[in-house]
């Protein structure tokens, strides 16, 4: 048996990854707050408790686990079978009895307990043999509760056995199977654990929440062919043997990540080794077990034969993120869900810092950015939820690792840095990692870290430590006034939603006034008012005007103030190189000025605070605060930009309102605007060489105009492409075309019967998973739709197209014309079977219900959802994503409501 020992932050996964047939064994998932119950009130009336499964009442009535017992150390043994896909196993738990309980209450979810028993300190010392215990089982709470048969004292420690086994699991939670095939066509098994947020349970029976953290040694039985892998010893890459070649990349960046955060943490990574190892069939993106972290094999594998500028940005991203989380997440964990943020929030923060530093040449600050862009589409929907919001159930707390705590929670982080300064920010953060190492933490300690961030080297020989709220700072002077982290950061973390900053300039005076940002809820709608209600934000306003560079600061923390200016100033931009989380509306001439701006001399405006100004145009547009006309003409200065992620900015609404029209088969202003965009961007369009030549953001405008202008059927780019298609079908694949442009060839080759059957056959082949990507992605663009619905079923059969795949096929699909309704009607007609393959509340489902409904715009189309999604809640089935699809769909039909004519007379002015 192999033998691992770790310091386990129980809310991770255990993986027990069995590798070419290998075992691998990673954290495991346990912890939670603690709150107090009374276990007395079983014994005075048990009638008030729940049945459990024999019947008899089960003596606890709480989600949350009780805190009367705490695990110190898990002994755990597994014996995984590869062929009958089972596994038997069994542990000893070390507790601590903090206060006199008569039961002990666990998780476990679909596990087959086959004994327990107690051991006292004295049982131990004098070897005896432990009392059989009686176990409860309540699976609509998933627990288990071990009735003893006197009375556990307090501040004693006993010893927990039980035997348990289980089925190797079907999906992708708890200890599952997955499978990949070699090149000689043998298909071979591994066994793997994904724990987070509430899957352990489905390992071993466990205090499978947050701030159970505890120590585990682990053994796994295994044949002497497999490889074994868990958390503590080897830095290790591991991949299934085809695709070794593939993992260079990822060691290389793995490694400059690892050297750069112990410098920037000044930590030193606690572990004595790290694995990341490349799964076949994987849920998510990656998983950060302590010391052997998991990924999908596309976020960790690379070949530069098939993996484009694009999928380098994506591995690298990833690691990057999976690394931070050694320090966010597991040194230092929180203490329940509902600040899960502060883990995925900062992880994803951390990506920005750490890859600027160390791949400069990748120019990640304006990816980043997109983040923001991306979760303010969501945030100002009134559907939305605050980033720190309470979540008890399995179902919420899964909710919670979605956009708001990833994206919002990352540039909540960032605009906090340009407020404190990069420096203060960074003490902090060291403060809070330093002096929560080990433990969990909350909202309020990285407040408190970031407000106070004395290290015990700072301590003056009195002492004492000044809080730097509580002194003069050069980054806080302006504010004239003390003000504490937590009083700002609070209005962002505990309310939902995006301020609005609107400003007006009227000589030298500005007046400021804030609102909610309500995407898709006008002025004059009766819901306006009460929407707003109750709504403040202290926001950090930056500004910079016509008459310097200098950037001017200030807290704003009432619903209007005004401030003057120093000097006479023709312009004024807010929200300097879009650090801020606000929108900006700037009233009078305020808009006129800028877009003559951006016309006479565009560099005047820093390129950031271009792409803002673009960004927060059309949003306003939504909002009914700009219209569209005023938005479209600000785009006309981009025949002269020179930051391409200004120029991508500007051609990623036009394109979306192409697709948009496209697909409601409005062929006139569809047509028109096809026309506008070849003749307005032919240039820079007819400049593009089908190469990987010259930077990551030449590469990316590349991909992106070449794919735009093949699919508005421009000849010259349908010709290059087929040409390449023609000779890579002739080389019997062997060609390699620029991987740039390799979805846009394979796309445009998928168009004829002959091209896309060749294509799925070398989707069958390919050992890359970012070429079959690619060719997933081309399939899915066919007009016949028959071909369509055969990419479905292989899908949901799970071989040719694995079933991690089958979200981002049902994506693809819906967003081709001809596959919008199909793909719906699938759903609709198969959620049963999906359910089968994912859970309700997971990431995957939550992308199928999304990515199938969020392009509808039709009030026949949004009554037809709504319908569905009552049924599903009458089933007993509700998830918050529901709700967020109703309102977008309703903003798209009042969008088209509003801007058609607008849009309409706009092209045919222009064209």
């Amino acid at each position: 048996a192999s033998h691992f020992s770790a310091m386990v932050n129980t809310h991770r996964k255990l993986i027990l990854n069995i590798y070419c047939s290998a075992i691998i064994l990673p954290q495991i998932c346990t912890c939670s707050q603690f709150t107090s119950s009374s276990n007395d009130q079983y014994n005075e009336n048990p009638g008030v408790f729940p049945v459990a499964t024999n019947g008899e009442p089960f003596p606890w009535r709480e989600l949350r686990l009780p805190t009367k017992v705490i695990p110190l150390h898990y002994d755990l043994f597994v014996h995984p079978n590869l062929t009958s896909l089972d596994f038997v196993a069994s542990e000893k738990i070390e507790v601590l009895v903090r206060d006199t309980t008569q039961f002990i209450i666990l998780h476990s979810h679909g596990l087959e307990i086959m004994n327990a028993t107690l051991q006292s300190e004295e049982d131990l010392r004098y070897k005896k043999s432990g009392e059989k215990l009686t176990v409860l089982s309540y699976p609509a709470h998933q627990q288990i509760a071990l009735l003893v048969p006197e009375k556990l004292m307090a501040d004693l420690r006993y010893s927990v056995a039980i035997d348990f086994q289980a089925k190797l699991a079907d999906g992708f939670e708890g200890f599952y199977k997955s499978t990949y095939r070699t090149l000689g066509g043998e298909t071979r098994t591994i066994a793997v654990t994904d724990f987070e947020p509430t899957h352990a349970r489905m390992a071993f029976p466990c205090f499978d929440e947050p701030l159970f953290k505890a120590n585990f040694s682990i053994k796994i039985r295994r044949e002497s062919r497999h490889i074994a892998l868990s958390n503590m010893p080897k830095v290790s890459i591991y991949a299934s043997p085809d695709k070794w070649s593939q993992t260079h990349y990822a060691l290389e960046a793995s490694l400059k990540l690892l050297d750069f955060y112990e410098n920037y943490f000044n930590i030193h990574y606690p572990l004595p080794k790290l694995d990341l190892v490349a799964i076949p069939d994987f849920e998510s993106g990656a998983m950060e077990n302590w010391g052997l972290v998991t990924y999908r094999e596309t976020s960790l594998l690379f070949d530069p034969k098939t993996s484009s500028t694009s999928d380098k940005l994506w591995v690298t991203k990833v690691i990057a993120h999976e690394l931070a989380h050694q320090w966010f997440g597991n040194l230092v964990t929180m203490e329940w869900w509902n600040d899960i943020w502060l883990n995925e929030g900062f992880a994803t923060y951390m990506e920005l810092i750490s890859v600027n530093v160390t791949y400069p040449e990748l120019q990640f600050d304006n990816i980043f950015l997109n983040n923001c862009f991306d979760v303010i589409k969501s945030d100002s929907l009134n559907s939305s939820r605050p980033v720190s919001k309470q979540a008890e159930t399995p179902t919420q707390i899964q909710e919670m690792f979605d956009a708001i705590s990833y994206k919002k929670g990352a540039c909540l982080l960032n605009m906090l840095k340009d407020f404190l300064s990069e420096e203060k920010f960074k003490k902090g953060i060291i403060h809070y990692l330093k002096k929560f190492s080990y433990r969990n933490a909350k909202n309020d300690d990285l407040w408190s870290s970031l407000s106070n961030s004395c290290l015990e080297s700072d301590f003056t020989s009195g002492g004492f430590c000044y809080s730097d709220s509580k002194t003069t700072s050069n980054t806080l002077t302006f504010l004239e006034e003390n003000v504490e982290v937590k009083d700002i950061m609070t209005t962002w973390t505990r309310q939902k939603g995006i301020p609005l900053v609107v400003v007006e300039q009227e000589g030298r005076l500005l007046k400021l006034r804030q609102e909610r940002f309500l995407n898709g809820v006008f002025r004059d709608d009766p819901e306006w008012g009460a929407l707003q209600e109750r709504y403040l934000w202290h926001i950090p306003v930056t500004y910079s005007t016509s008459s310097s560079n200098a950037i001017h600061r200030h807290l704003l923390t009432s619903k209007t103030d005004t401030l003057y200016l120093p000097e006479k100033t023709s312009w004024v931009k807010l929200n300097v190189d879009s650090n801020g989380y606000y929108i900006v509306h700037y009233e009078a001439h305020g808009w006129d000025q800028l877009i003559a701006v951006l016309n006479q001399n565009h560099t005047l405006l820093r390129p950031k605070d271009r792409i803002g100004l673009i960004h927060d145009a059309f949003q306003l547009v939504s909002a009914g605060r700009l219209t569209l006309d005023k938005a479209l003409d600000l785009t006309h200065y981009l025949q002269h930009e020179t930051s391409i992620p200004a120029l991508l900015q500007g051609l990623d609404y036009l394109e979306s309102f192409y697709h948009t029209m496209d697909r409601r088969n409005i062929s006139d202003i569809t047509e028109n605007l096809k026309c506008y965009l070849l003749q307005y961007f032919k240039p820079v369009i007819d400049m593009q060489s089908w190469s990987d030549e010259g930077s990551v953001w030449d590469r990316r405008l590349r991909s992106s105009l070449l794919k735009l202008a093949c699919y508005l059927n421009y000849a010259p780019c349908i010709r290059k492409a087929t040409e390449l298609f023609s000779q890579w079908m002739e080389s019997s694949g062997k060609l390699n075309i620029p991987t740039d442009v390799l979805k846009i060839v394979y796309s445009v080759g998928a168009q004829t019967t002959e091209g896309w059957n060749y294509l799925l056959e070398q989707y069958g082949l390919s050992l890359s998973g970012a070429e079959k990507n690619k060719i997933l992605y081309a399939l899915s663009t066919s007009k016949h739709q028959e071909k369509l619905i055969k990419l479905i079923d292989l899908g949901m059969e799970g071989k040719v197209i694995k079933t991690q795949d089958l979200a981002s096929l049902l994506y693809a699909i819906a967003r081709n014309p001809k596959g919008q309704q199909l793909a719906w009607n699938f759903v609709k007609e198969n959620w049963t079977h999906l359910l089968e393959r994912f859970e309700l509340s997971s990431f995957p489902m939550r992308i199928i219900i999304s990515g199938t409904t969020f392009h509808f715009s039709s009030k026949d189309e949004l009554q037809e959802v709504k319908l569905f999604f009552e049924s599903l809640q009458t089933q007993g089935s509700y998830l918050e994503v529901f709700q967020i699809v109703l309102e977008t769909i309703s903003k798209n039909i009042k969008w088209l409501e509003k801007n058609l004519p607008s849009l309409r007379n706009w092209l045919l002015i222009s064209i």
